[in-house]
């Protein structure tokens, strides 16, 4: 009987020790916890007051403006129009009390696993990379970020020529780059 009360006492404490797993690993989440952190970031620097629905009012015109992996996480936690489901007060109540973005990105992990499947788009370093080789995806991507599109584009070459034409406009380090080599 002593046995059995010692092994019941031992299951209850390691039910009250978090787990390992729980804990965000390096790199997981990372739309979450980015997104997250420059919104808290934006209120502190806007003096918004900390209420769950001041938060959520401007984490929803936030969400307008998002784009891409960010539009998507928005999307999942009810920020968009569109979204099926609203889980924003998950994310506005902790922010009210200060808690720590990781950690709410934890337990919106455990509410839908699809938020922190979320990874960025690798950047491409356009200063050093050849054109030629990427993808048509690829370019299409980039003209995509800079909010261009290419009308009468059929072939790589003429996605390649757009890039590179406006390559000054929107990203002139690497124009004034690529002329050096």
């Amino acid at each position: 009987m002593l046995c059995l009360s010692s092994l019941s006492v031992a299951l209850a404490a390691l039910a009250l020790v978090p787990s390992s797993s729980d804990a965000l690993k390096d790199g997981e989440c990372e739309v979450c916890v980015s997104f997250l952190g420059r919104f808290y970031q934006s209120l502190q620097d806007n003096h918004v007051k900390f209420t769950s629905a001041d938060i959520e009012k401007d984490l929803v015109k936030t969400c307008k403006d998002a784009k891409g992996k960010e539009n998507r996480f928005c999307y999942y936690i009810g920020g968009t129009n569109d979204a099926a489901t609203k889980i924003l007060n998950e994310i506005s109540k902790p922010l009210s009390y200060h808690t720590p973005v990781d950690k709410i990105c934890e337990k919106l992990k455990k509410k839908d696993s699809q938020i922190c499947e979320l990874k960025y788009d690798k950047q491409v370093d356009l200063s050093t990379v050849d054109l030629k080789k990427l993808k048509v995806k690829d370019l299409k991507k980039i003209l995509e970020e800079w909010g261009e599109s290419c009308k009468g584009c059929a072939e790589k070459s003429d996605f390649i020529r757009k890039i590179n034409e406006l390559m000054p406009k929107y990203a002139p380090n690497a124009a004034q780059a690529r002329t050096d080599l």
